[in-house]
C-alpha cells in the first residue's frame, strides 16, 4: 500500500485540491479532494478532522477509530494513519492542519503536549452534539477568516490563539464524553481491576516487572493517554497511582508471610530493588513493610 508523506501544509493542501493561503496553517475542505480508496498517510503536521459523512474507516496502529459522522479525530506529527476502504469514496469534512513551526514561541506551543487527545488512537474519537459541532465549525470559520486576511504582525498570535481556543473546547467536550459514556468507562475500570488482579496473582511480575500504564492500556486496547484520562475522570487519581494502590493492597497481604523475607516479597511483586518497594510502601502506608508486619 502506498504511503503519502505530509511534511508541509502545502503537501496536504495539494493532495486535497485546496489552495495554500498560509504556509504553516490551513483550513481544508475535503469535498474538493479527488475520490480515493485504501492508502496510508504519514503526518509531520498537527491535524484536526471534523468528519461530516460516513466514508473510509480510519485505522491507527492495529485498531479502527470509532469514527462516524459528526466526530473529531486528532493526529500529531510522527503518526501514520491508514484509510481502509476497498472502493473509491468521496471524502467530506473540514480539516485544520498546522505545522509545528506555527506555534513555536506561543502559549499554545508551551501547552500543546497537554492536549492528550492528539495521542488517542483507537475507538476514541470525539463525538459531538449538534451544539458542539456548531461551536467547532465557528472556530474553524474564525481561522478561515484570519487566513483570508493579509499576513501582518498580528496574524500568528490570532491564529495560534484561535487554535488554542478550539483545543480548549475539545478538552471540555471530551470531559463531557467521559461522563456521558460512563457505563462504557465503568466497564473499562472493571477490566483494569481484573487485569491487575490476574497480573499480581501470576508469576508475570517476576518475569516482566511492575505493570506500567502503557502495558495496561495496551491490554485493554486503548491508547495510554486516553486510558490515563479515563481512569483519572472515573477515580480522581492517575492510572499510575491506581496501579500503586492495588500493588500495596497485594503487598499488605504478602508481608504477613513470615516464611518470606521482605526482599522476596518485593521481587515477587516485580520490584528490581527491595529498597524501592520499601520506599513506596512507606509512602503509601506511613510505615515500612517490616514495621507493618510487626504491628500486625
Amino acid at each position: 500500500m502506498d504511503i503519502i508523506h505530509f511534511n508541509t501544509v502545502n503537501d496536504y493542501n495539494s493532495y486535497n485540491n485546496n489552495e495554500t493561503l498560509n504556509p504553516l496553517v490551513s483550513i481544508v475542505d475535503l469535498s474538493k479532494a479527488a475520490p480515493r480508496k485504501k492508502y496510508r498517510m504519514h503526518f509531520n503536521l498537527y491535524c484536526v478532522i471534523l468528519k461530516q459523512t460516513k466514508c473510509g474507516d480510519i485505522r491507527y496502529g492495529n485498531n479502527y477509530y470509532d469514527y462516524q459522522e459528526g466526530t473529531l479525530v486528532f493526529f500529531a506529527p510522527g503518526q501514520v494513519v491508514e484509510i481502509d476502504s476497498d472502493v473509491y469514496y468521496q471524502p467530506h469534512g473540514t480539516v485544520l492542519v498546522f505545522h509545528p513551526d506555527l506555534i513555536k514561541n506561543t502559549s499554545l506551543g508551551k501547552l500543546i503536549n497537554d492536549y492528550g487527545f492528539f495521542s488517542y488512537n483507537t475507538n476514541e474519537a470525539l463525538h459531538l452534539s449538534e451544539k458542539e459541532r456548531h461551536i467547532i465549525a465557528d472556530c474553524f470559520s474564525k481561522l478561515e477568516y484570519e487566513l483570508e486576511q493579509s499576513i501582518d504582525k498580528h496574524s500568528k498570535t490570532l491564529i495560534a490563539s484561535n487554535i488554542e481556543l478550539l483545543l480548549n473546547y475539545c478538552t471540555r467536550f471530551y470531559d463531557r464524553q467521559f461522563i456521558t459514556r460512563e457505563n462504557s468507562n465503568r466497564g473499562t475500570l472493571e477490566k483494569f481491576e481484573q487485569l491487575l488482579k490476574q497480573y499480581f496473582s501470576s508469576d508475570q511480575p517476576q518475569q516482566t516487572g511492575l505493570p506500567s500504564v502503557a502495558f495496561c492500556a495496551d491490554k485493554l486496547h486503548l491508547s495510554a493517554n486516553y486510558f490515563g484520562d479515563l481512569i483519572k475522570k472515573e477515580t480522581g487519581i492517575s492510572a499510575q497511582e491506581y496501579i500503586q494502590t492495588k500493588l500495596i493492597d497485594v503487598a499488605k497481604t504478602r508481608v504477613f508471610d513470615i516464611d518470606k523475607s521482605i526482599s522476596q516479597v518485593a521481587y515477587e511483586l516485580g520490584f528490581k530493588y527491595p529498597q524501592h518497594f520499601n520506599r513506596l510502601f512507606k509512602k503509601k502506608t506511613g510505615m515500612t513493610p517490616n514495621e507493618y508486619r510487626q504491628m500486625n
